[in-house]
């Protein structure tokens, strides 16, 4: 029961904080910065295997070292987990692609460290409140 309350905590905190962003981001902040590069319209399938993944991996390496409801400790594992991941994707993508912006590469990794962060502790804190 305990995975399940911290997949969903998780994955509900992750989702409503990276809609929000992405809502406000997308035309204001990604499009102006990356143009061509992004697809005309958002490809949902793709989309939904990256959220259910990473919530997982977030499950994993966040949340369960603090399966004991350490918020603290899930929101660091989770500010690491995601500044990485985060890191992953901008960095190659700079590296490799003619047009990248570093401006977004580098709230991107601050997005996904925060984002990431706040999941982590929510995933704990339902662990608390309801396992």
């Amino acid at each position: 029961m305990k995975w399940i309350v911290a997949y969903l905590g998780t994955g509900l905190a992750f989702g409503l904080l990276d809609a929000l962003w992405l809502r406000w981001a997308g035309p204001n902040f990604y499009r102006p910065r990356l143009g061509d590069i992004l697809a005309e319209s958002f490809r949902m399938g793709p989309a939904l295997v990256f959220y259910l993944l990473y919530i997982a991996g977030v499950v994993w390496f966040a949340v369960r070292p603090a399966l004991a409801g350490d918020i603290a400790a899930a929101a660091l594992n989770g500010a690491l987990l995601g500044g990485l991941c985060y890191a992953t994707y901008d960095l190659t993508s700079q590296a490799v692609l003619k047009q990248w912006s570093t401006t977004v590469t580098v709230a991107d990794i601050a997005w996904g460290a925060f984002a990431t962060a706040m999941a982590a502790a929510a995933g704990a804190w339902a662990i608390r409140a309801f396992a």
